[in-house]
């Protein structure tokens, strides 16, 4: 498999207090092949865009390995990552506060390539308007500031400044969960098409498990820190193996009912434990309909349960 992202024992911990720390990722390990796209879904604070945050070195790594085409992400500094920094990209959640309201378009899509200083500076206003017309936007509201578009248009903008940078790998973050339902379908549409065009390779968060059905060709699912259960899209959504994806399925309203009723009616109970304070045993556990007494003292392993699905459950 020619992995274009490779993350091993990937861990995020944050102090706090007295010598305790927040786990917020914790040992997560996946690749993603090129061309590909990997979904991550979990419910808040699972992990997932702090996932998706160290891999773009926008959060800082405690251990483990982050690995694109060859290039050591975790572990380069400075003028290194500066010039690494064209070859992944990220698409934020919010298209109203990751852009800058003082900024016309044309600058904003423009900026990355002055910064990294790529292409004929002479080119750029060029490069700017052909961008525009990627996303599915005319060239001529480049002028424009982005409080004149609407949220789907802002996301397509964003989208457009990720790619000046000719990037590898574009990172994801819940890009359609600020936008209503009709919107969501046509950026979706458009993110597809352009990987499709462009052999683009996608890390694509989100909660909402409709979504990712649409746009993954594997999923990871992530409960506190860590993941719970990999896959393919289409086994996912068939046969899920673990407690947490059966319930997630089961209570995601975006789906078909028939996909809903494979989470076997299952519903998630309680809270998360305090990710300060971690259960020895399986994480789930505390909310886990079929937990046993050694699910609460073992922590299971993250193994095969096909040729191609793996979950971390002693019972699946």
């Amino acid at each position: 498999m020619n992995a274009l992202l490779s993350v091993r024992d990937l861990k995020v911990h944050f102090p706090v207090g007295k010598g305790g720390s927040i786990h917020a990722v914790d040992g997560v390990s996946f690749d993603i092949p090129r061309g590909k796209t990997l979904g991550i879904v979990g419910e808040s604070g699972s992990g997932k865009t702090t996932t998706a945050l160290a891999v773009m070195r926008l959060a800082p790594i405690t251990a483990g390995k982050v690995d694109l085409d060859g290039t050591p992400v975790s572990s380069i500094e400075g003028e290194e990552l500066r010039k690494a920094r064209p070859r992944f990209q990220m698409v934020f959640q919010d298209p109203f506060s990751s852009l800058n309201p003082r900024d016309r378009v044309a600058s904003i899509i423009r900026q990355p390539m002055d910064l990294l200083n790529l292409g004929n500076p002479a080119d750029r206003d060029l490069r700017v308007e052909e961008l525009l017309q990627q996303v599915g936007l005319r060239p001529e509201l480049k002028s424009l500031y982005p409080h004149q578009f609407s949220g789907g248009q802002r996301q397509r903008i964003g989208l457009a400044r990720a790619l000046a940078t000719q990037p590898d790998l574009i990172v994801f973050d819940e890009p359609v969960s600020a936008l209503d339902v009709a919107v969501q379908a046509q950026v979706l549409n458009l993110i597809r098409r352009l990987q499709r065009e462009t052999g683009l390779t996608y890390l694509f968060i989100s909660h909402d498990l409709g979504v990712v059905r649409h746009i993954c060709d594997e999923i990871a699912v992530m409960y506190l820190g860590q993941v719970v259960e990999e896959a393919p899209a289409a086994e996912i959504f068939a046969s899920p193996r673990h407690p947490y994806t059966q319930a997630l399925i089961a209570a995601a309203p975006s789906l078909a009912p028939e996909h809903r009723r494979r989470g076997g009616g299952a519903k998630l109970q309680g809270d998360p434990p305090s990710p300060i304070n971690l259960p020895k045993g399986c994480r789930f556990a505390s909310r886990c309909p079929i937990a046993i007494d050694h699910c609460r003292h073992v922590p299971p392993e993250l193994r095969p349960i096909t040729e191609t699905q793996m979950a971390a459950c002693h019972l699946a």
